[in-house]
């Protein structure tokens, strides 16, 4: 761990982003270049006394866990982000298979929605970021560990993940998953990561393992769905799926499809952020 070099780079990485980069206000009496030590901690998850020692070089050696936090707060590159994983002494994130971090550029657009929920997901379902208007909907999806990282693993094994969707539309729903996951693991052919996924939801749910072996294929780029939301209720919602390059990333951002299902949302948005169930989300809650 290079405790000297990962403080200056963590101070000048800090000053060198406007707040408005990260959804927060420029106000004119803001005298701190760049994003305050607080803010840092606040976007990061952590303490402000423990972002300070870092920035003093004074701390020990952060997690691999945590230096993600910091990549996200920070809106760090890939290329960033691997080196603030070499001056921590960890090995970065590989660059193949399911990557475990969004892309920095998709995080921005996360920032630029502002109150339009929007979140980044790997293509095998798990949930990677969330803008603040997503947690409001959703509540954070980001902290499941194992299998249970993929809404598809969660919606075939615990009964409550199907909650949101509406009890006539949950067969679909199913269905409409496996198609998608099957498609990732046909671009995905070889992968250890999608085959043990697909294996381990075949021993653990009939259900999957028989649409599993219907064979359906369909990746959707655009959707309409109701969530039921246990605060403000039914909410249609358009969902759009950007997808990256590499087919690796989605950027899903969910639209209110009618006048009613936006009222609710501003509703949702008054009412700030009321825990969502956890766990009850879908995949990308379409």
């Amino acid at each position: 761990m290079e405790r000297e070099q990962l403080a200056d780079f963590l101070r000048r990485r800090r000053e060198a982003i406007r707040p408005a980069e990260v959804g927060l206000a420029d106000g004119p009496r803001r005298r701190t270049r760049g994003l305050r030590r607080e803010e840092v901690a606040m976007l990061a998850g952590m303490s402000v006394d423990y972002v300070v020692r870092l920035e003093q070089g004074r701390s020990s050696q952060p997690s691999a866990q945590l230096l993600v936090a910091l990549a996200r707060a920070l809106r760090l590159s890939d290329d960033e982000r691997d080196h603030l994983f070499h001056l921590a002494g960890h090995r970065p994130p590989p660059a193949d298979g399911t990557a475990r971090l969004a892309r920095a550029g998709l995080v921005r657009m996360l920032d630029l929605l502002g109150d339009t929920p929007a979140a980044v997901l790997s293509d095998l379902g798990e949930m990677l970021a969330q803008n603040r208007a997503s947690l409001l909907l959703m509540s954070d999806l980001t902290g499941f560990r194992g299998d249970r990282r993929y809404m598809i693993y969660r919606w075939f094994t615990e009964p409550e993940a199907r909650a949101v969707c509406p009890p006539e539309y949950r067969e679909l729903h199913g269905r409409r998953l496996v198609a998608d996951l099957r498609a990732a693991a046909g671009r995905r052919a070889g992968d250890p990561e999608a085959a043990g996924l697909v294996e381990r939801l075949e021993a653990a749910s009939p259900e999957f393992k028989a649409l599993w072996a219907e064979h359906e294929v369909a990746v959707r780029r655009a959707d309409r769905k109701t969530l039921l939301h246990p605060r403000v209720g039914p909410l249609l919602l358009d969902c759009e799926t950007l997808v990256t390059p590499d087919q690796r990333q989605e950027l899903l951002v969910l639209t209110p499809a009618d006048d009613e299902t936006r009222e609710r949302m501003e509703l949702l948005r008054v009412l700030g952020s009321e825990e969502f169930p956890a766990g009850t989300a879908d995949r990308d809650g379409r």
